[in-house]
């Protein structure tokens, strides 16, 4: 009889107990014939699924280096009665012991098992599935982003690994952080068993490598990771801070070195760890790519991050030393119609794809918010607190006479984007994406990470026609606005958010998650869930809101379910 979704999940997490406890496991194999030690510590994971193929992925962990011969199979079930694909593997250090097969010769639309096989050694079972072809009734991608080891537990990925209906995970970025140990939202890490390695900084290839190793060896992950097939971008963390074509924030040349030579350690180690297919196997950091469900949904993933991004603009250049916002230069350097955000080539691409796709929906999975989110500038500069300027607005509303006359020059203050690092900083950049998809009649939305938050928008272009929607998703572990305003009630900083911000329909500032987005040919949905606490193993999931949107020129806007 068939396993069931949640009892191959139990099953998973014993045999992963089981695996990662055998420390004592000795296998024979090797290039050289020697007996030696090896566990598969870190699990397994598959990912980047088509109709016809998937890769499988897992990490040797061997007593001694040296190169490593062994094999992988695929079945139709769970126990390996039925082998569909076989094969072998060779890995070694020059690889970090990671093993990576493109599995070709699939079934559409099918769930398949693997595992992997070193002498006597085996890895945990994982289940993948394969896209569908054809007419497609339904398509239900789980969403997540933001995974801060430190911060916290990954209930999050725990929650998504129960589920028995989804197609294929989303991950939008920032799957690894690069902070030392007592770096960003590390204030209950040792409390939590969980300080990251190494205690530096990452920047070096042995770095990433063995911070990716430790995310790696975490439980919750690893079920994740064994019950679906992951689709995988990455975001700034993967890298540095704040990162772009040529630096980051959070990388300073003249202590770290070259950020050239940061990146491509990065890049090696992600390539290594993700279960991810390069599209050109000579350029490791070209990873926008598409995936079709039939004709129900092509998925743009795209880099708005790394290949293409101009170095971000900072507040700080438009401010005089009288305190003055310098709002025509800003306006004039965020419309330069020559800056980038995704690159030409990129841009190029994502035209082509847009135009050659029938399906019903076109969902881009990017990094950053699309959605514009202006904010009235003394907010976003800090010059006065979220409560104070509700406060004023109401004053205004109720009693103007009574208005100050340093009140007046707070409310005659513009709206500004409050995030330079997303697409409100490369204003012409998303009015090429936008006009694509009008001129197309494409069916847009847009996902997005990075933010820590909830949000869900109506995408406009500049004369006010409606392109599409986009569902945010907040983070996994990393915190949100909750930390950045200590002292506000959220539930009062979400809805005055949705009230100052045109565009916003929902958000939710406080709380980690993921969110499901189910596609059918009469709609789109999102749903977000939240799990109660990331600071314990102990949790509860709390429901969020549905929303949904509609196919066609007239109906490209969120509604409520």
């Amino acid at each position: 009889m068939k396993t069931s979704r949640r009892q191959f999940i139990r099953d998973f997490t014993f045999s992963t107990v089981a695996v990662s406890s055998a420390l004592s496991l000795a296998a024979c194999g090797g290039g050289n014939g020697n007996n030696l030690t090896v566990n598969f510590l870190h699990g397994v994971a598959s990912g980047d699924p088509q109709s016809d193929k998937v890769i499988i992925w897992t990490r040797l962990t061997p007593s001694a280096s040296q190169d490593l011969d062994g094999t992988w199979e695929m079945a139709s079930d769970d126990q390996f009665t039925r082998i569909v694909k076989s094969g072998s593997f060779t890995t070694n250090a020059a690889r970090d012991f990671t093993v990576k097969v493109d599995v070709t010769g699939l079934s559409a639309s099918t769930v398949y098992f693997y595992r992997f096989t070193y002498g006597t050694a085996r890895s945990a079972t994982g289940r993948t599935k394969t896209l569908p072809t054809g007419s497609v009734s339904q398509v239900k991608l789980a969403v997540f982003t933001c995974s801060n080891y430190p911060a916290g537990y990954f209930n999050v990925y725990a929650e998504v690994a129960k589920l028995n209906d989804i197609d294929a995970a989303i991950h939008l970025g920032d799957y690894i952080y690069e902070y030392q140990r007592d770096g960003y939202a590390s204030q209950d890490a040792a409390s939590l068993n969980r300080l990251v390695d190494p205690k530096n900084e990452i920047i070096t290839l042995t770095d990433y490598r063995s911070r990716y190793a430790q995310y790696r060896t975490d439980g919750d992950l690893q079920a994740m990771h064994a019950a679906l097939p992951l689709i995988a971008i990455w975001d700034d963390h993967e890298f540095a801070n704040d990162a772009w074509t040529g630096g980051a924030e959070n990388h300073d040349p003249a202590t770290e070195g070259p950020f050239s030579a940061r990146r491509t350690a990065a890049l090696q180690a992600y390539n290594e760890w993700m279960p991810i297919r390069l599209p050109d196997a000579t350029k490791n950091d070209r990873i926008y790519r598409s995936f079709d469900f039939g004709n129900l949904v092509s998925l743009h993933m795209l880099d708005t991050r790394l290949i293409g991004r101009e170095q971000q603009l900072s507040y700080t250049n438009y401010i005089s030393a009288s305190g003055a916002f310098d709002a025509v230069k800003f306006t004039t350097d965020i419309s330069n119609p020559a800056r980038q955000l995704m690159g030409a080539e990129q841009t190029s691409w994502l035209q082509s794809q847009l135009g050659k796709s029938a399906a019903t929906w076109q969902i881009l999975g990017q990094q950053v918010l699309m959605a514009r989110m202006n904010i009235p500038a003394p907010l976003v500069l800090q010059a006065i607190n979220f409560s104070d300027y509700t406060a004023l607005l109401v004053k205004a509303q109720t009693a103007p006479a009574t208005l100050t006359a340093a009140e007046k020059q707070i409310l005659a203050q513009p709206s500004i984007p409050y995030n330079l690092d997303a697409w409100d900083g490369y204003a012409a950049a998303r009015e090429t994406v936008f006009a694509t998809a009008k001129a197309l009649d494409k069916n847009l939305i847009a996902l997005a990470g990075d933010t820590h938050n909830t949000w869900a928008s109506d995408l406009a272009d500049l004369s006010g026609n409606a392109v599409g929607v986009e569902f945010g998703v907040t983070s996994v572990t990393s915190p949100g606005f909750e930390e950045i305003f200590p002292k506000e009630d959220p539930a009062k900083v979400a809805g005055g958010l949705e009230q100052i911000i045109g565009p916003l329909v929902y958000a939710e500032t406080k709380s980690r998650g993921f969110m499901i987005v189910t596609a059918t040919p009469t709609e789109a949905r999102a749903e977000w869930r939240y799990v109660s606490t990331v600071k314990s193993k102990t949790y509860t999931v709390v429901p969020g809101k549905t929303l949904k949107t509609l196919p066609g020129a007239a109906n490209r806007k969120l509604l409520p379910v």
